[in-house]
């Protein structure tokens, strides 16, 4: 697990539509933000945020202990930035494939003009992703973890000092493709919103409970396909309702746009909500969002 193994000890670097930067873990014990090409690494810890062979259970406990302390940290200071805002934070998760970018584009595109939206993308290498939003109309950052599985709140503190500092609206971070990992980490996000598609089982809430019973919603995509597979919608449902049974469950396609319209009236409703706790001084007491 990466609260201990340290895969994520590579250090992950920034773009937006001007130029990279490295950014250095904080598993470290001082993290900085450097120009592209200006790379250096403080290690405090003699073990460099990995845990050895040789190390007591209590070691492993305690170095798993210390990333989640510090990750929650920064969560919380994203989350207060956020909300004194009136921005929705929204972190998708899922397997590599299921189709969080075309998800992302779809979105994007249909609430161009609505509201403010903005970005967040998570690859281990590639700008690909934040490209294909920013030809949707949104900004994007792209965050390379290089061989860390998934985002952190570190990571994402920057990336939205790269951002437009909007007052309202919707931020949507796209997590690496990994259902494993992300479940343990806080972005400093509203929800948690998990992508199945129907090209994957439908037991795989069940093959990995803890990412399902972090969610709040459920994107079943990829439903334009199913005249053509042997798929159980129903089984899939029931098996994400067993391991969580208030997740809420919408059933999409991202390339026909079928079903959107809950999706997009979920986020409404959460923009909404966002700004009425921000209060008047959010986007100068008028609200982007259609009241749910």
């Amino acid at each position: 697990m990466c609260t201990t193994c340290g895969c994520a000890s590579s250090e992950p670097q920034v773009e937006d539509d001007c130029s990279w930067t490295t950014l250095h873990s904080y598993e470290h014990d001082q993290a900085h933000l450097h120009a592209a090409g200006r790379v250096h690494t403080h290690d405090h810890t003699q073990g460099g945020g990995h845990a050895h062979p040789h190390g007591t259970h209590g070691r492993h406990i305690h170095l798993e202990r210390d990333i989640l302390h510090e990750n929650n940290h920064h969560a919380g200071a994203n989350r207060e930035r956020l909300r004194q805002r009136g921005v929705f934070a929204l972190n998708l998760v899922s397997s590599p494939g299921s189709g969080k970018t075309s998800l992302l584009v779809r979105t994007v595109s249909a609430l161009k003009g609505t509201l403010p939206v903005a970005v967040i993308e998570g690859d281990q290498q590639t700008a690909n992703d934040a490209e294909r939003v920013r030809a949707a109309g949104a900004p994007a950052v792209q965050i390379n973890t290089g061989k860390g599985c998934h985002l952190d709140a570190h990571m994402v503190g920057h990336a939205l000092d790269r951002l437009p500092q909007n007052e309202g609206g919707l931020l949507l971070i796209e997590n690496v493709g990994n259902l494993v990992c992300p479940a343990s980490f806080d972005l400093g996000e509203a929800h948690k919103v998990v992508v199945l598609s129907v090209t994957e089982g439908e037991d795989k809430p069940l093959k990995y409970p803890d990412m399902f019973a972090a969610a709040r919603l459920m994107l079943l995509n990829k439903t334009d396909l199913l005249p053509h597979l042997d798929f159980d919608v129903n089984k899939a449902c029931g098996c994400a309702r067993r391991v969580n049974p208030s997740i809420k469950i919408f059933c999409v396609s991202a390339r026909t746009g079928e079903g959107f319209e809950h999706w997009l009236d979920w986020i409404r409703a959460g923009c909404a909500s966002a700004e009425a706790v921000a209060g008047p001084k959010s986007a100068g007491g008028t609200s982007h969002c259609d009241r749910a």
